[in-house]
């Protein structure tokens, strides 16, 4: 399957990459803009109005640990999936609020946070113990 480009502005990220995400329903591959650096990971999403499915956000936080989120300024709603170094995934919120300053936590120590848009995670079946392979991730 072809992946259409990311179509963020450069200034959301530092970089582009793909992953995949293996599940019980196949292998689903997200081209993604990197947040890697504390301006990157605070501004993410922000302002963006429109995300294809296929593409994403992934938030490098360089080690394990625990983290939060919120919607603010952020327009979509989106599907949160939390990353732990190993390539496992520990928690996901699906649906997001757009707009909302209410913490959305990670409940576990996590590399990364890959941000998609909502619905992605019940559409694809992706789940709790999947795994994820590509970038900065051990588990593949």
């Amino acid at each position: 399957m072809a992946l259409t480009p990311i179509v963020l502005a450069p200034a959301y990220a530092g970089g582009k990459a793909t992953i995949e995400i293996v599940s019980k329903t196949g292998v689903h591959a997200f081209n993604v803009a990197l947040a890697t650096n504390d301006a990157e990971r605070e501004r993410g999403l922000m302002f963006v109005k429109q995300l294809p499915e296929g593409q994403g956000m992934l938030f490098d936080f360089k080690r394990d640990q625990p983290v939060s989120f919120w919607m603010h300024n952020t327009y979509i709603p989106l599907d949160m999936i939390f990353i732990s170094g190993d390539g496992r995934i520990l928690h996901i919120v699906e649906n997001a609020k757009p707009m909302s300053d209410a913490l959305i936590p990670s409940e576990y120590p996590v590399r990364g946070v890959l941000e998609v848009i909502a619905g992605t995670a019940d559409k694809l079946g992706i789940a709790v113990g999947d795994r994820v392979t590509g970038s900065f991730f051990g588990g593949g």
